[in-house]
């Protein structure tokens, strides 16, 4: 029985990147071997075990045969003869299939070692095409490494829309899809793992609102990308700038979902894209079983986003309206979220990366100044029922006014 330390963990050490889980694959031993040896079983698809001691995941080496449609249609040999090359060469990329054994030496029969320096993203063997949710790990490799140069091969990326062109991605379940759109959203450049699904055709399939708006137009003096899909992926790289939350790259990436809506005799304008995004982003979130705080984060910054934008004209009580109405006095975190993804969406423009933005600051400026009004001197000034509602809320109006003229420069 030997032990080799696989995958990610030795991708990420030769790349010289924090190795924060570590995976191995036991070769010669069976189940009655790994419980003698103290080991844990756990999982249902084939045999994984816990180590007795540090807890970290062994899985015994396997292969696997295609026999059904989507990504679960496998059958698994694990027995004691699968030797490690053959486990290796069922993993999706070669930088994926890197071994290392107890003495530090690498086994490495793919060509992983060279495809990293190569900054590649290549397949293992022919076999690729047989799994569909290997189109979503490419594309979300490809954004957690694009900061290092990596790109897809181009064999690689053929076998991607092989696999589309196929209707394999039909077969994925609304889990995994959102699994990797939310691991996406952690990279560096998130709008590449939208970019690298665009192009093989991908997202049509399984992200078709974002999909739908490439190639509808917008008012080139605002938008001097014009294309809705282009400002889009513009967008998300400006929330991955500005946060690290990803609720926020999440409300960023599908703001503007009502364009896709908007008839083409409007185009480029859209008058009504606040309201008519509502309606696709509960769609997709319920399509896919995005989290709640995910679809309310989105939900939010479509509605308000230009109200955040004209943030310059707005009286003190519009701005006491939107808290209202949004329910920010009970979710403050509402406000920072509506803040920077407005911000990233006025700066995911061509010439427009740089430009200052001083509509969030005023928004979280006032939402403060508002929330520093409190309920009990007014209760203790005899106000009761109604009236203690709108006393507050004319407090409030107040105390808005009087932050924005300190501070806010109208018209800019």
């Amino acid at each position: 029985m030997k032990t080799y330390l696989v995958g990610g963990a030795v991708r990420d050490e030769l790349l010289g990147l924090e190795v924060k889980d570590r995976d191995w694959v036991v070769v010669g031993a069976d189940i009655d071997s790994m419980l003698n040896a103290g080991y844990q079983q756990v999982g249902s698809d084939f045999p994984v075990f816990l180590h007795p001691k540090t807890h970290e995941e062994h899985a015994l080496a396997r292969t696997e045969r295609k026999s059904g449609k989507g990504y679960t249609g496998f059958v698994c040999d694990f027995t004691p003869k699968v030797t490690l090359e053959e486990d290796l060469q069922r993993r999706d990329l070669t930088i994926n299939a890197i071994a290392k054994a107890e003495d530090g030496s690498l086994i490495d029969p793919y060509g992983g070692q060279k495809d990293l320096n190569d900054r590649l993203l290549r397949h293992v063997s022919p076999a690729f095409v047989e799994d569909p949710l290997r189109v979503l790990r490419v594309a979300r490799f490809a954004a957690r490494f694009h900061h290092l140069g990596f790109r897809v091969a181009e064999k690689t990326h053929a076998m991607m829309q092989e696999i589309v062109e196929n209707g394999e991605l039909e077969a994925l379940t609304a889990e995994r899809v959102w699994k990797e759109w939310e691991k996406s959203l952690t990279s560096q450049h998130p709008e590449v793992f939208l970019s690298v699904l665009r192009d093989c055709g991908a997202l049509a399939v399984v992200l078709p609102e974002i999909d739908a708006l490439f190639g509808v137009p917008q008012p080139e003096q605002w938008h001097p990308e014009i294309d809705t899909g282009v400002h889009t992926l513009m967008v998300a790289g400006q929330a991955a700038l500005l946060t690290e939350d990803p609720v926020i790259r999440f409300a960023a990436q599908v703001h503007d979902l009502g364009k896709g809506l908007t008839p083409k005799e409007e185009w480029p304008s859209h008058k009504l894209h606040t309201k008519l995004g509502l309606k696709p982003i509960k769609a997709l979130c319920e399509r896919i079983r995005v989290p709640n705080a995910y679809r309310d984060a989105a939900l939010l910054v479509c509605a308000e986003h230009t109200n955040v934008h004209n943030a310059g004209e707005l009286k003190a009580a519009t701005f006491v309206k939107i808290f209202d109405r949004n329910d920010c006095w009970r979710k403050p975190e509402k406000i920072p979220q509506l803040a920077t993804a407005s911000k990233a969406d006025n700066q995911g423009r061509t010439g427009f990366e740089e430009r200052e933005y001083p509509q969030s600051e005023w928004l979280i400026g006032a939402f403060d100044a508002a929330s520093a009004v409190e309920v009990k001197p007014i209760v203790a000034a005899g106000f009761k029922g109604p009236a203690i509602r709108e006393e507050l809320t004319r407090q409030r109006i107040e105390a808005v006014k009087k932050y924005l003229e300190g501070n806010r420069v109208l018209g800019s």
